[in-house]
Parts: structure tokens; sequence; C-alpha cells
């Protein structure tokens, strides 16, 4: 496992904890209400479906790319919001090697060769 998927894994934790408290003591349909009532709640919810939805896009594409179902992780972001992104990331990242450190002297050398051509 590497460092950015547990990071992740960390967050989405945290926040599907911080979701179910929510969600518990005011109800899932509460967060629209509460976005309704004035302009603030308005432009928060705006910029939300904007993110997620620029999110989704990239995600689709990526999946395609990357032989992932994005159809799971889009209906997390329709009902959960950002906890399908994380959850897709999480899952984006599971194959990646735990390190991906350069060698800067390789690189150096690669790119020194390039020029020289």
């Amino acid at each position: 496992m590497n460092w950015k998927r547990l990071g992740l894994m960390v967050v989405l934790a945290d926040f599907v904890a911080l979701t179910a408290y929510a969600v518990y003591y005011h109800g899932y349909l509460a967060f629209f209400d509460l976005h309704a009532t004035n302009a603030i709640g308005v432009q928060v919810f705006t910029d939300l479906i904007i993110a997620l939805g620029l999110f989704s896009l990239w995600m689709v594409r990526d999946a395609r790319e990357h032989g992932i179902s994005p159809v799971p992780y889009l209906l997390l972001i329709l009902t959960l919001g950002s906890i399908g992104a994380l959850a897709y990331l999480i899952r984006r990242f599971r194959d990646e090697p735990a390190s991906t450190t350069v060698d800067a002297r390789s690189h150096l050398a690669v790119s020194g060769a390039s020029r020289r051509a």
C-alpha cells in the first residue's frame, strides 16, 4: 500500500464518520434544506455540484483508460458526494507501486542525451 492511498483512506474514513453524524442528527434531506436558506448556501451547493461534475467527467475518462467501471462511483457521487470521489481515487491508486521515486541521475542522463541528439 502506498502513502497516497493510505492518506485517502484516512480522509474517507473521517469524512464518512462526519457524514454519518450529520445524517443521524439532521437527516439526509437537511443538507438540501440548509443550502437553500440564503445566497451563501446556494453558492456553496453550486460550487460543490461544479467540482463534483468536473471530477465525474475526468473520472469517467480515467476509469475507462484503466479498465475500471465508473458506474458505481458515479452513483456514489450522486448520492453521497465526495465519498464517491474519494472511493474512486482509492480504487484508482490500488495498483500503483508503493514507491514511485525517480532516480534523479538517470533522469538527467536521459534528458541530457536527448538534448545532444
